[in-house]
């Protein structure tokens, strides 16, 4: 049987994991962009 109480506590820490890591992707993800648009701008 599975312990109910370990099973949220399990689900809860990969939900943080999870948002800690599409925060991580997003921000890149912006950087990224940023970068493009600085490059454009500097490069004219």
């Amino acid at each position: 049987m599975t312990n109910a109480p370990n099973t949220v506590d399990m689900q809860a820490l990969q939900r943080r994991r999870a948002h800690r890591t599409a925060w991580k992707i997003g921000l890149v993800a912006v950087a990224v962009y940023v970068g493009f648009i600085l490059t454009g701008v500097i490069g004219r």
